[in-house]
């Protein structure tokens, strides 16, 4: 039994959609089909969760949505007309649509959920409903109803362990099931909305909990590259990666994934196929637990802006007890977390995401530390851009760092930082943003520009 998922670019259109049919239809494995909501249709166009994301903005500020409301209802008629479908499972998108955007707004982060969750909740009904129309045996189910339970985070909800179980009773059910990606129910009955990527965090929790054979996620991409293909021109096509590969690539900006997506299917030991809804016959990328080494000792390069370094330096710094909890401290008293944390024997340096200081954060930070660590130096270095270099068979192979920091030398891009975690999977290299691109081109030509396309 597989687990399909589909994402918005899959689902924009009623073109889309009988593309998605056609793919459900030819694999009577594909049980399960988590979907997300109608995304763009072509470039200039907005997603409709963007769309009630600013419907409930105004609903919040007790503005009119009319129009907005309109708008939403008008893609999924759109889909539903494209396809031959009467109007009948829209009018039942507009009266559900008109509960949620008039239910209670007093806990603001409970409503917006609540609005952004109804994008894919109605877009699931809307499939079922078609699929039914073109003579499969589908159902949509609800995510309460199937016993996706999560914790009460909006925006950030986690699954609890005993959806798992409940889960399993979907291998139960007869037909093709229809599921909504996103969102689950918290134990009082609330909704509660994954992080970004949510739909792809759905699918992995459903294909965990009823211990499918395979997750496949359809995209509009081919394959994962090696490296950004807005970056460097026709990028190698990586044909399979380690889930460990493909966290830390993500993490680091790999689109096709959010870092967090593909951990219910990992715990599970469950493979994930990536492939393209537009060209399904492409081979895509499979997401394995252990890979041939077929791909070379880097299996991929990815970069990421937005970051800023505090250097801070003290002589003997390794010989105080506690130094390090004190910086960490001082971090977390801020709401600060922390991405890497390279040290020396006289000297630390701390990776931030910048956006996470606000006006006075930045200055409170610098002064606690200079005072409190009796500190010789605390330097904060704004526009970074890390870089990661990927690779499961780096740690066999000697001199992957050294070849890294020539190519970077001979490109003229000066290194900030460098740290190479203990898993040997992955070396960071911190560069100022402005030297980001030339970077990234010059490890892709050092690693890849002999290897066959």
């Amino acid at each position: 039994m597989k687990v399909i998922k589909f994402g918005g670019s899959s689902l924009a259109s009623g073109i889309q959609l009988n593309k998605v049919f056609q793919l459900v239809a030819e694999d009577s494995d594909r049980k399960i089909v988590v979907v997300s909501a109608p995304g763009k249709r072509f470039k200039e166009d907005t997603k409709v969760t963007d769309l009630l994301i600013d419907c409930a903005a105004k609903a919040l500020l007790g503005e009119n949505t009319t129009e907005l409301f309109e708008a939403v209802i008008a893609r999924y008629a759109g889909i539903a007309l494209d396809t031959g479908m009467d109007d009948t499972i829209i009018q039942q998108i507009r009266t559900d649509l008109q509960a949620t955007i008039s239910s209670d707004k007093s806990d603001p982060d409970k409503f917006l959920d609540q609005m952004k969750a109804s994008g894919e909740d109605n877009n699931a009904k809307l499939i079922a409903a078609y699929f039914k129309f073109k003579g499969l045996n589908a159902n949509y189910i609800n995510p309460k109803d199937a016993g996706l339970l999560v914790t009460d985070e909006h925006a950030s909800a986690q699954v609890l362990p005993e959806s798992y179980d409940r889960l399993f009773a979907l291998r139960e059910r007869e037909g093709i099931i229809v599921f909504p990606g996103f969102f689950g129910y918290t134990k009082d009955g609330e909704i509660s909305t994954f992080s970004r990527s949510g739909s792809d965090i759905t699918g992995a929790i459903v294909a965990n909990g009823a211990q499918a054979e395979l997750y496949e996620n359809f995209t509009d991409v081919d394959a994962v590259y090696a490296v950004n293909p807005a970056i460097v021109k026709n990028p190698k096509k990586v044909l399979e990666l380690t889930y460990r590969e493909m966290r830390e690539l993500s993490y680091a900006g790999f689109s096709v994934f959010h870092d967090e997506a593909l951990i219910p299917a990992f715990h599970a030991g469950i493979p994930v196929h990536i492939k393209n809804t537009n060209n399904p016959d492409s081979c895509g990328t499979r997401v394995v637990h252990e890979r041939e080494n077929n791909n070379g000792p880097v299996v991929g390069i990815a970069s990421d802006d937005g970051f800023c370094s505090i250097y801070i330096s003290k002589y003997l710094m390794n010989r105080e007890i506690g130094f390090g909890r004190k910086v960490l401290q001082i971090l977390e008293d801020s709401g600060l977390n922390y991405e890497h944390m390279p040290s020396g024997i006289d000297d630390l340096t701390i990776i931030i995401r910048e956006n996470q200081f606000g006006e006075d954060t930045e200055q409170t930070i610098m002064t606690r530390l200079k005072e409190e660590l009796n500190a010789d130096q605390v330097i904060m270095q704004h526009g970074i851009s890390l870089i990661m270099v990927v690779g499961e068979t780096m740690r066999h192979n000697v001199g992957i760092t050294s070849r890294a920091s020539k190519a970077l030398s001979d490109a003229k891009v000066n290194i900030e930082m460098i740290n190479q975690g203990s898993s040997e999977v992955s070396i960071m290299f911190g560069v100022k943003e402005a030297q980001e691109n030339t970077a990234v081109r010059a490890l892709y030509d050092e690693f890849f520009s002999e290897v066959l396309v």
